[in-house]
């Protein structure tokens, strides 16, 4: 408990926080119902809860001991989903990495984790598994396949309900990505908030179309059906045409997808003559709602579109519902959730009840317990108090709705993933014909934002060079421009800081209609 905020006790007492694990939520779901519609087949909750007890044997006969870190590099599907279960059974630890991650970035997470393996299907995305694990130095290679599992099933306890049981990766402000400590009950707060939110009925049909390891594709895949007992639709990785066919097919009623996700729904030709009319609730967010796309979305299929607020870090801070009028739900962020205890603070003072301006700070039940090995880190993250800071500039109106207005921290919001600028600036800049470089958001209407790279050159350099001198660093391709610019000089601020707000300007004058 000592790793914990000071409130965790009074997360317990009120029953926000429980002992239930995600592994007992399983056990006590109908072992006939459905659990997964994946690129796998079908698989019911029983089969589920045995799979993943079989496959958390293989790990123990495999020499891992409780409390070790095993990280899990996989695509969508219900492997991915066994796989953590069968972690937590086995009293493992999982690193989880997206999909799309490149060499560098594994690298970098095995190190920091002190992962004792990497675990793939033999194959991932076109590469051996092996080659993988043994280019990026992982201490063994663990491959995942269901067919080969132990007969017997591991009998547990496994990790608890307040234990590190995952650890995923956010973008920084400082080069590679830091890694979030995450328990089941942070992630658990997700569930009543998100069922009072949508008003969930006892048949509902979930459909999870975003990357598992992150913060949004945990709860409502891997946590929040499991909680309720909810079937729910998988793919492999997001194809707007094959999700709309699965939506139709499966009757799914609640969709999560990143705003980008639903954008190139409502872009796709299949739109028009799909049956959408099963949809009740779509939650998306990850970067800014676009008010018509989403006004749109509600018109043509009936479904209401919601929003959590928050981070990784910070869980869930505020909600839009079903209840609210429609200009509040596409507008804002929604009421801020009494449990998260959101403050806005501007130069230290807390500017809550003047409505802010001011940063999101928060200390409550869905907050991660802090960066893995990182007291830098976490020194920017929590407050001498204890308080979260989020790095978002927010106010509140006389309704008691938060509405972001800025960040702090210098990211791109590209289809929902935070991309630092900084990440992007170090990886262009070891181009050896790149003498200065600064890194820049583009508006764009489908991603919400693109990367521009403004960079002074020693001698000529095309985009597609850059991309392939990126590829061979191992660079993740999230963290590629989209755009890039020579200029013969960068322009600078007042300050003498490259001036990133003239930058924007022309990047937008230049790339967007």
């Amino acid at each position: 408990m000592s790793e914990y905020p000071p409130d965790v006790v009074a997360h317990h007492a009120s029953g926000t926080w429980t002992a239930e694990t995600i592994a007992a939520m399983v056990a006590r779901n109908d072992p006939d119902r459905v659990a997964f519609i994946a690129p796998e087949g079908t698989f019911t909750w029983g089969e589920y809860d045995v799979l993943s007890s079989r496959l958390a044997q293989s790990y123990v006969d495999a020499g891992f001991a409780p409390g070790d870190r095993l990280a899990v590099l996989l695509t969508g599907g219900a492997l991915t989903h066994v796989a953590y279960l069968a972690a937590q059974k086995a009293g493992l630890v999982t690193v989880g990495i997206g999909p799309r991650a490149g060499d560098a970035e594994i690298v970098h997470l095995l190190a920091k984790t002190g992962a004792v393996g990497l675990a793939t299907r033999w194959s991932h995305r076109g590469r051996p598994g092996a080659e993988i694990a043994a280019r990026c130095g992982a201490p063994r290679h663990v491959p995942l396949d269901l067919a080969s599992l132990p007969a017997a099933g591991h009998p547990g306890p496994g990790l608890g309900a307040d234990d590190l049981f995952f650890v995923n990766s956010t973008s920084g402000t400082t080069g590679l990505p830091k890694c979030v400590r995450q328990t089941m009950n942070n992630r658990k707060y997700f569930g009543p908030l998100a069922h009072a939110a949508g008003r969930f009925g006892p048949d509902e049909v979930f459909a999870s179309v975003l990357p598992a390891p992150y913060g949004f594709g945990l709860w409502s895949a891997h946590v929040v059906p499991a909680m309720y007992g909810y079937p729910t639709v998988l793919t492999a990785e997001f194809d707007a045409a094959e999700t709309l066919r699965l939506i139709e097919e499966h009757r799914v009623t609640v969709l999560c997808a990143v705003t980008a996700q639903f954008i190139m729904l409502l872009n796709s030709p299949a739109f028009a003559t799909t049956d959408l009319s099963s949809l009740r609730v779509m939650f998306t967010g990850g970067e800014r709602v676009p008010v018509e796309r989403a006004r749109e979305f509600e018109e043509r299929t009936g479904c209401a579109v919601l929003q959590f607020y928050g981070s990784n870090e910070a869980g869930p801070l505020s909600v839009t519902t079903v209840d609210d009028p429609r200009t509040a739900r596409l507008t804002t962020a929604g009421r801020p959730i009494p449990g998260a205890r959101l403050r806005l603070l501007a130069d230290g003072a807390d500017v809550t009840a003047a409505g802010g301006p001011g940063q999101v700070a928060a200390s409550g039940p869905g907050c991660t317990p802090g960066y893995l090995d990182d007291d830098a880190a976490n020194a920017a993250l929590f407050r001498p108090d204890g308080w979260l800071l989020t790095g978002d500039v927010a106010t509140i109106d006389g309704g008691g709705y938060l509405s972001i207005t800025g960040r702090i921290a210098d990211f791109i919001i590209r289809g929902g993933h935070n991309v630092s600028a900084l990440v992007v600036e170090e990886a262009v800049g070891g181009h050896p014909s790149v003498a200065q470089t600064a890194v820049v958001a583009v508006p764009d209407p489908v991603l919400g934002e693109r990367v521009c790279a403004y960079v002074v050159t020693r001698d000529e350099l095309t985009l597609d060079a850059l991309r392939v001198h990126l590829d061979a660093a191992g660079v993740s391709k999230q963290n590629w421009p989209e755009y890039l610019v020579a200029l013969p000089s960068l322009p600078l601020g007042t300050g003498g800081k490259v001036d990133k707000a003239a930058l924007r300007a022309d990047a937008a004058r230049r790339f967007t209609a």
